[in-house]
């Protein structure tokens, strides 16, 4: 069973290392940098599921038709 990823079961440095493995190498998203987006999360302001929703609704409709197949740089997992 894998361990839970919610802020009261997790501590800081769990947290921190949790979005690192996530981002892997790439932190840059077309300018977005992903590793700050992520701070809510490792200080516990805020769950990874917000954070994702918030970025998802933010972001909605942002690709441009004839851009579905062109790679975005993203490295979210």
């Amino acid at each position: 069973m894998a361990k839970s990823l919610l802020i009261k079961d997790t501590t800081v440095s769990e947290r921190a290392q949790i979005v690192r493995e996530a981002l892997g190498a790439e932190s840059d998203c077309e300018g977005v940098d992903l590793s700050d987006m992520y701070d809510d999360y490792i200080y516990g302001l805020k769950e990874l599921a917000d954070i994702n929703r918030e970025f998802s609704e933010k972001h909605a409709g942002s690709v441009v038709s004839g851009e579905l197949n062109k790679p975005s740089g993203c490295a979210l997992h």
